[in-house]
């Protein structure tokens, strides 16, 4: 059985960094989905592509899948870079500006 180990990237509505650091291990699906001719629903009968595990390092996942004899692919997270102003915010509205602020 397949497994994917992976860190979930953030959403287009997070700025930081919460709930990034977790590793995950998802099964591959072992079976093709199949379309309801009733009602146009996809189902499938592997209940294992429903499991997602987390883990707090990629060292525990990867040990986790070699201990339960799973084969694995492990796939990079992309790190953003840090966008880290010296001043922050408040340098809107600082009153030694050298310039004027205008909208």
């Amino acid at each position: 059985m397949r497994a994917r180990i992976y860190q979930p990237a953030r959403n287009a509505m997070q700025s930081g960094q919460a709930k990034t650091r977790i590793w995950y291990l998802d099964y591959m699906p072992a079976d093709a989905r199949e379309i309801d001719p009733l009602m146009g629903w996809t189902s499938s009968g592997d209940t294992q592509s429903q499991v997602r595990l987390k883990f707090d390092s990629r060292e525990a996942a990867e040990a986790y899948a070699r201990d339960h004899g799973l084969d694995y692919v492990v796939t990079e997270p992309h790190k953003r870079a840090a966008n880290v102003r010296p001043r922050g915010y408040g340098e809107n509205f600082a009153t030694d500006r050298r310039s004027a602020w205008t909208h």
